[in-house]
């Protein structure tokens, strides 16, 4: 297939999410890319998000820019990458390059692909209450893990109490672990999950 642009027809992609929009093609010998574009329709309107010419590259809806980026130096490849998405990024995204020939005549092809932007349920973390009262041999290797479920990702935070009630924070992780376990490691540990 001579310079025949490839894409899907369809994407369902998560709120807040990223997505990568595949438009590819092989170059071929005497052809050359002059512009590649995407342009967005939605509510029956159409207007173009990002173009490249020989003047470089232009993003030209501002509610994208930041958002979207079509890699530098991979002949072949104009995929669209879009991030942070938003529920109005929904919409049917059209790739059209226009290439050269030798002979000065363009050559120009177009890929459309459907986007769905959707929704995850936002849920507050719940926490599985592990065990209380943990006894381990001094010297041992141990962990403690938070597991909370939920939407979207979450973040933890592990803390041991303090004789004044504060709480030390330890770990930015899911998982708290000990190579080799001391005396002085006895207390009370504490983990807290967190999301939008």
């Amino acid at each position: 297939a001579f310079l025949d642009l490839s894409g899907v027809h369809e994407i369902k992609a998560t709120w807040m999410g990223s997505t990568i929009l595949p438009c590819t093609y092989v170059p071929s010998e005497g052809f050359t890319q002059q512009t590649l574009s995407w342009s967005l329709e939605r509510d029956s309107s159409s207007s173009t998000i990002f173009r490249r010419d020989s003047s470089g590259d232009h993003i030209l809806l501002a509610g994208f820019r930041g958002r979207v980026s079509v890699p530098k130096d991979s002949p072949g490849n104009a995929s669209l990458l879009i991030e942070s998405l938003e529920i109005t990024d929904s919409g049917h995204y059209t790739c059209q390059i226009t290439w050269r020939s030798e002979d000065n005549n363009l050559v120009k092809k177009e890929v459309t692909t459907t986007v769905k932007v959707l929704k995850v349920a936002a849920t507050k973390p719940i926490i599985r209450a592990g065990e209380l009262g943990l006894s381990v041999p001094a010297g041992a290797r141990t962990s403690l893990t938070c597991e909370a479920a939920g939407s979207p990702p979450i973040s933890y935070r592990w803390f041991r109490s303090t004789p004044e009630g504060k709480g030390l924070l330890l770990s930015s992780q899911a998982e708290l672990a000990w190579d080799n376990l001391r005396p002085s490691d006895s207390g009370m540990y504490y983990c807290e999950a967190q999301n939008r």
